[in-house]
């Protein structure tokens, strides 16, 4: 009898082991360039060698002060990074988009994001989201027609209530789902919205965000809508507010297609190599 259960529960043991052992976060290791700002002005090569040891993959970004875009592209390639994502600015978005179109070919990006709306200080306001809808709307369609995704970044400031939501939910709705996605950000999203606000997006709005920027919050801090905080609140992936088990099964459930680290802090050498293996350990 011993031995016949002995056998039951070993075989059961070997059915459960494959579930057990699934890795949840099974995207490549990205980074936003934004994390290595104080690195890439000194020396560029030597801050892609960095890149490239931490076992990053993919950096969303553009070029470098001193080498052309085929240059920095050429450097990616050569350490095995590629580039899927760029950046524009809104005043950009309103102008002619073909050398932006043409910039992000060169790096070969297929996405293109914003990650600001100009606004006066800490008020962000009705006629600010408005006019973000009519540039987001007219220059995600000749994107589109470009073979390229565009994406807004949200910084925390669009979470003003307004009607039964707020500005962000207003931007979203008046968006055309089929020229306009989003990239989320997870610290400015919990920092304005609460640190519910990413679990709650990514389950209202499912088919909408396309990428993420991979950040923490601080444990204990409460957000406002600044769009701002202090650089000691931008904590290692894992030891902050996110609840990231639940956000990294939606964002895979969801479609997101490229996630990246992105660290505001003053330890990013310390800081990024942390975040890492505790994505890598989900």
């Amino acid at each position: 009898m011993k031995t016949k259960n002995l056998l039951t529960l070993l075989l059961l043991s070997l059915a459960i082991s494959p579930v057990l052992a699934q890795k949840l976060y099974t995207y490549p290791i990205g980074v936003q360039a934004y994390t290595f700002r104080k690195h890439f002005p000194n020396d560029a090569i030597k801050t892609l060698d960095i890149i490239q040891g931490m076992g990053i993959t993919e950096l969303e970004g553009g070029g470098v002060k001193g080498m052309s875009l085929e240059e920095f592209k050429a450097q990616c390639d050569k350490r095995g990074i590629s580039i899927p994502s760029t950046g524009v600015n809104f005043d950009d978005l309103e102008k002619d988009l073909t050398q932006v179109i043409a910039n992000a070919k060169t790096l070969g990006a297929k996405f293109i994001m914003c990650a600001w709306i100009p606004h006066k200080g800490t008020d962000f306001t009705f006629e600010d989201a408005q006019k973000a809808v009519k540039a987001f709307n007219r220059a995600g369609k000749i994107f589109k027609e470009n073979g390229i995704t565009f994406c807004y970044h949200d910084h925390g400031y669009e979470f003003h209530k307004y009607e039964d939501g707020t500005y962000l939910d207003y931007i979203i709705k008046n968006t055309d789902p089929e020229y306009v996605n989003f990239e989320m950000d997870v610290l400015w999203t919990m920092h304005g919205g609460g640190q519910e606000a990413p679990v709650q997006l990514l389950k209202k709005y499912p088919n909408r965000f396309k990428l993420m920027h991979v950040k923490d919050l601080k444990k204990g801090v409460v957000g406002n809508l600044t769009g701002g905080t202090p650089a000691e609140n931008d904590v290692p992936v894992g030891t902050g507010q996110g609840d990231w088990k639940t956000i990294v099964k939606l964002a895979k459930k969801n479609g997101i297609k490229h996630m990246f680290i992105e660290d505001e802090s003053e330890h990013e050498l310390e800081y990024v190599p942390m975040s890492i293996k505790y994505l890598k350990s989900l």
